[in-house]
């Protein structure tokens, strides 16, 4: 879960990277541990806006009221460990329902096979009131070495970004500072890019983390084992069900802020969700690589690599005809390994182990937060739900980092726009500018799906979609499909290796293939080729 999700050297180098141009003096960092912050003084620091932590006004102090304000800061006390806060909560009376999560990329890995091992185990907790969503998620090491809080405020429905910094707190932001222009993408941004919270790997088996489907191993005398909090571990696919709500509570307070007046007053920052991977999720199948030769068993690969299959047939509900996934013989996928050379590796221990993943086949694939914008969306009619498919139905195939469907942003308005037209505003002027492209640009492809109508769309959209399923799932069943899949798979763990959100060496594999290989993408009959910079599909 990313909170702040951070090894300590990245939580150094990107605290409060300075707003000013290079060269300019370099901003406070957590590296300098205490150093020009007061005690018992809430400070500000929003990475892109704030040169470094400077203390909080007395009017936006004033102005918080999520849990941390409420119990703590207003009242003047100020937790410096995790238990400390915890505790204080605990004797506030203040959301005493507590549920703990564990996490460590190193987790399932036996500790006599790697006794060098860094294990980064991380804290997950939240706090609620009976019966009510979690209203504050912490997240800290054992150790307390780091220690950040998300709460959420009932009043302005953000949640309030907090930093532990000893001996002082520093608030870096809230939901609306992920979407403003001087701080989108910047310090805790770069990861809650949307201004929510973060569970990268949501899905079952619910890879790293402690769950129904795979337990942490610990060596016998770890101190963790000791800890009070690791006693009440509880499995991940709990916390699925949080994250989810609290995603779509941000989500719904945000959208109910779209429009003014009847005009929608940022239409880029809504579709922008639309049509390009803001973030990812990390999908994988539910099989332990290291039994599926023995199993003998097919593989059922995530479907959500093949496309935005919770989009497309979940929210919008697209009539297919395929009842399962496409899967491969097990024993492609172990070739595949061994040809590949696949490991797991970490280079600052020289820790390295040939083989996949704990899970098999670990991919990125549309991210939940993402895909929740769009359907809320759709269902307060602020987008047609044909305009949606129609755009999600473009480069299909790429269901994340799509630079084909990224290319129709520039089709997007920046300044207000009418909620009743808006969208087919956007069509009308893509179908145009289709009129003297090529066929195969990304216009064009839009244009051919505006031209379904209303009533036709799901069914024709779906043939489509049963008929590329199909086509994949007969190629990845010879030993050239296969592995052209995994070079595949390969070319999107690299592009997400180069988001933030990448912060641990050991959530996703190593392999031979060239850093420099060309980027790669899916067609709709199936095969795979070179990716594009979107000009043409």
């Amino acid at each position: 879960m990313s909170l702040w999700e951070r090894t300590p050297e990245r939580r150094r180098a990107t605290a409060w990277p300075s707003a000013e141009p290079p060269g300019a003096a370099v901003a406070v960092t957590a590296a300098d541990e205490g150093g020009g912050l007061r005690p018992g003084t809430l400070h500000r620091g929003v990475s892109g806006v704030d040169r470094g932590p400077v203390p909080m006004s007395a009017e936006q102090f004033d102005g918080l009221r999520d849990p941390m304000a409420r119990v703590f800061f207003r009242r003047g006390r100020w937790p410096m460990t995790l238990e400390e806060v915890l505790d204080g909560l605990t004797e506030a009376g203040e959301l005493p329902a507590q549920s703990v999560y564990l996490i460590g990329e190193a987790g399932q890995i036996p500790p006599h096979e790697a006794p060098g091992l860094r294990r980064d185990f991380r804290f997950a907790i939240t706090r609620a009131a009976p019966g009510k969503d979690a209203d504050l998620l912490v997240s800290s090491d054992p150790g307390s070495v780091f220690l950040q809080v998300a709460a959420w405020d009932p009043e302005a429905r953000v949640f309030n970004y907090y930093m532990r910094i000893s001996p002082a707190w520093v608030w870096t932001g809230d939901s609306w500072s992920a979407l403003a222009p001087e701080s989108r993408g910047k310090g805790c941004f770069d990861s809650h890019v949307n201004g929510s919270v973060v569970m990268k790997e949501l899905k079952q088996p619910w890879s790293n983390w402690q769950s129904m489907s795979a337990t942490i191993q610990l060596a016998p005398d770890d101190p963790l084992r000791d800890n009070p909090l690791y006693r009440q571990v509880i499995g991940a696919e709990r916390l699925e069900l949080t994250v989810k709500g609290l995603v779509s509570r941000w989500t719904a307070a945000r959208l109910s802020t779209a429009v003014t007046d009847g005009r929608v007053t940022h239409p880029d920052r809504l579709l922008r969700q639309l049509f390009t991977s803001t973030t990812v999720n990390l999908a994988s199948t539910s099989v332990q690589s290291a039994t599926v030769a023995a199993s003998g068993q097919d593989l059922v690969l995530p479907l959500g690599f093949w496309l935005n299959a919770d989009a497309l047939l979940n929210d919008l509900g697209l009539p297919v005809g395929a009842g399962n996934a496409p899967s491969a013989p097990a024993s492609l996928y172990s070739d595949s390994v061994a040809t590949f050379g696949f490991r797991m590796e970490e280079r600052v221990s020289g820790f390295a182990r040939p083989g996949d993943t704990f899970f098999a086949f670990m991919v990125p694939e549309a991210a939940y937060e993402d895909n929740d914008v769009v359907r809320q969306a759709v269902e307060r009619g602020l987008v047609p739900a044909r305009f949606a498919a129609c755009a999600l139905m473009v480069d299909f195939t790429e269901p994340v980092f799509s630079p084909v469907r990224a290319h129709l942003m520039r089709y997007v308005p920046t300044a207000p726009v009418s909620v009743s037209t808006w969208c087919a505003d956007i069509a009308a002027v893509v179908v145009d500018a289709a009129r003297t492209l090529p066929a195969d640009s990304p216009e064009a492809e839009f244009a051919r799906n505006w031209a379904v109508s209303e009533a036709e769309w799901p069914e024709v959209f779906a043939r489509r979609v049963d008929a590329y399923l199909e086509k994949v799932a007969a190629r990845i069943r010879t030993a050239s499909g296969f592995d052209d899949c995994v070079r595949l798979a390969e070319s999107r763990r690299r592009t997400f290796k180069e988001m933030r959100l990448n912060e641990f060496a050991l959530t996703l594999p190593t392999t031979d293939i060239p850093a420099d290989a060309p980027r790669l993408r899916m067609h709709e009959d199936g095969t795979v080729g070179a990716s594009t910079s979107g000009g043409s599909p």
